[in-house]
């Protein structure tokens, strides 16, 4: 299981994006949170923006969109060129259908649960999926402190797959740092979404370093 990890764009100084990506060019993709202030309070960045990051990011792009209807808006990612786009399970209305939209526009499809939306009615969609985000915070606002709560849906998360013998990766995004992110990775989260932990440090590439480090021992256990 190689572990990955996504620095959330969000904790960035958005007056300099095409830097701030240079800064985390050892990580394996920029999480983009895009919020509508709809789905969730917070405003974010959006489609026009991400176009924009496309052409100058040295990873590629794993869209999480926080936003209403994404059945409608979700494509137009894809087809900006994001190598994933994440939807909420809560926002749409036909998630299988959108999934196989996104994948035949050349993106890797992912659903996100809430800390209370249940795993379990979307089990036996995840051939259906790329990935499964499950949050560790209430989407919508950076800097949040992980919730410990969510550990135990993680675990059932990494079962549900490991029994379905697919290729599906396990995101986990809020309150992801040094201090909590071996606890995700014993649980079975393989890919960490980690936003002020990378951009508030000085030396945002050796933060990527040293968490894929804390991952990977984590899951070595």
């Amino acid at each position: 299981m190689t572990i990955q990890v996504n620095p959330s764009i969000l904790s960035a100084d958005f007056a300099h994006l095409a830097a701030e990506l240079e800064r985390i060019s050892t990580a394996d993709a920029a999480h983009v949170d895009v919020m509508d202030g709809h789905f969730v309070p917070n405003l974010t960045l959006g489609l026009p923006v991400v176009e924009a990051l496309r052409k100058v990011s040295p990873v590629p792009l794993d869209c999480h969109l926080m936003i209403e209807a994404p059945d409608r808006w979700a494509p137009a990612y894809a087809e900006a060129g994001a190598q994933g786009v994440t939807f909420h399970a809560e926002a749409a209305t036909a998630p299988v259908r959108l999934a196989r939209e996104l994948r035949a526009a050349g993106a890797r499809a992912g659903i996100a649960l809430r800390p209370a939306t249940p795993l379990e009615p979307f089990v036996d969609l995840l051939g259906e999926f790329d990935m499964l985000l499950v949050m560790t915070v209430e989407p919508g606002f950076g800097g949040q402190s992980f919730l410990d709560v969510t550990l135990p849906k993680i675990r059932r998360a990494r079962a549900a797959i490991g029994a379905s013998g697919l290729d599906v990766r396990l995101q986990v995004d809020g309150g992801v740092s040094a201090a909590t992110i071996e606890r995700a990775a014993e649980a079975g989260a393989d890919v960490f979404v980690a936003g002020s932990a990378v951009y508030g440090a000085e030396d945002a590439a050796g933060a990527v370093a040293e968490l894929r480090r804390l991952a990977t021992a984590a899951c070595a256990h």
